[in-house]
């Protein structure tokens, strides 16, 4: 519980520390938070540099599940306010939980990676993303993992 508290603590503290910047909000298919919903900032007042994202996703099949709570940072490169190259890092902290047998729960973390492009109005608008993300982990490394995402940015 006092991860979950920090996360949203996280989460206003970005909104509230950047509220001059460009902000964008999406639905991600893959990536790693394999379905989530992300909150997406940059950290001045441009359009490309460095930002970071917060998201929270997950699934739950028969009465097990997990919730994925994707925190990364990005930096954008662009030359016309709209095409980008993104390339950033982060961690995924992971809580799964098991309803039927004994209702065991576990929490985990994994590494990812981000290579890919993303198309970014200046003005705010249709929001898209396509990427390479690796994710790893003490045990693995999945390097041909991706996602597709669409939002808004405002």
């Amino acid at each position: 519980m006092k991860r979950i508290l920090f996360f949203v603590a996280l989460v206003l503290g970005m909104k509230t520390t950047f509220s001059q910047s460009a902000k964008a909000a999406y639905f991600e298919l893959g990536g790693p938070g394999l379905a989530s919903f992300n909150y997406d900032t940059r950290f001045t007042k441009k359009e490309d540099g460095i930002g970071g994202r917060i998201g929270f996703g997950g699934f739950s099949i028969g009465g097990a599940g997990a919730v994925f709570v994707p925190i990364g940072l990005n930096y954008l490169i662009g030359k016309d306010g709209r095409n980008y190259f993104e390339v950033g890092g982060g961690v995924t902290p992971v809580f799964a939980f098991d309803n039927y047998d004994n209702g065991d729960a576990f929490s985990t973390t994994f590494g990812h990676l981000n290579f890919g492009y993303r198309l970014q109005p200046k003005t705010g608008g249709f929001f898209f993303r396509a990427a390479i993300n690796p994710v790893f982990g003490k045990d693995f490394f999945f390097p041909y993992y991706g996602g597709v995402a669409f939002g808004y940015k405002f």
